[in-house]
């Protein structure tokens, strides 16, 4: 159960990776690429994921990214009948720029759980994995990390420094729950663990909207995360 509950505390497979050397943030690109970067205006949406888990009941994962005044926020809540999670990210988005702003999540076990949160003091480098997540799903909208690899680097939800080593693979259709899809998709991998493989799909005009990912260890699938439900604001 324990095992499960690290999913449910993220709800997304950013967590999958760990014990990874530090790397630079998403918000260190290149000159070239900030400008194609800053034209990806973000949009509101309500999304909602089936997490199939190996060994795991399935659970479900909704994910809102909404804008709350000066900043935006990104909250992502699961939960199946003995356990949930949630996780919950803030951030500015000025000139093409990301700063975050704020990070919580927190998880309950039959009763008990914890929680952890990040001042803007401590994501001050390194942004929490939320908005690590958005600035990603940006460079890869606006054609980053396709001609060579980049290097991906976080804060997971206890301040530690994380890592993933990504690259763009290009466009394909995918068939969902939610519907036909293109998607714009991305593999990422540990620099220590090259058997560990993750196969995001990103929705290529909605930053921070993912349509599946795939947590592969060796030949062996582990997680499945497909969309079922999508609202996008206008």
């Amino acid at each position: 159960m324990a095992r499960f509950i690290s999913w449910l505390l993220v709800c997304l497979p950013l967590m999958a990776v760990a014990d990874a050397p530090a790397a630079p943030g998403p918000l260190q690109r290149s000159a070239e690429n900030r400008g194609a970067t800053a034209s990806v205006a973000p949009r509101p949406f309500t999304a909602r994921y089936r997490l199939e888990v190996k060994g795991w009941p399935a659970a479900y994962v909704d994910h809102r990214l909404s804008r709350e005044g000066d900043y935006w926020e990104s909250l992502m809540e699961t939960g199946i009948r003995v356990a949930s999670g949630s996780e919950r990210s803030r951030f500015l988005l000025e000139n093409g720029d990301i700063q975050a702003l704020y990070y919580a999540s927190g998880y309950m076990l039959l009763g008990v759980g914890d929680s952890y949160s990040l001042s803007s003091d401590n994501l001050t480098h390194l942004p929490d994995r939320q908005t690590a997540l958005f600035a990603l799903s940006r460079r890869i909208i606006a054609g980053d990390c396709a001609a060579s690899a980049c290097d991906i680097g976080y804060l997971d939800h206890k301040g530690r420094e994380e890592a993933l080593r990504v690259r763009a693979q290009g466009r394909s259709r995918i068939t969902l729950p939610a519907g036909t899809f293109e998607a714009l998709t991305v593999e990422a991998r540990e620099a220590d663990k090259p058997d560990r493989r993750l196969v995001f799909h990103f929705h290529p005009e909605v930053p921070g909207l993912l349509l599946a990912v795939d947590y592969q260890r060796g030949d062996e699938r582990r997680s499945h995360l497909a969309l079922s439900e999508l609202s996008v604001q206008e």
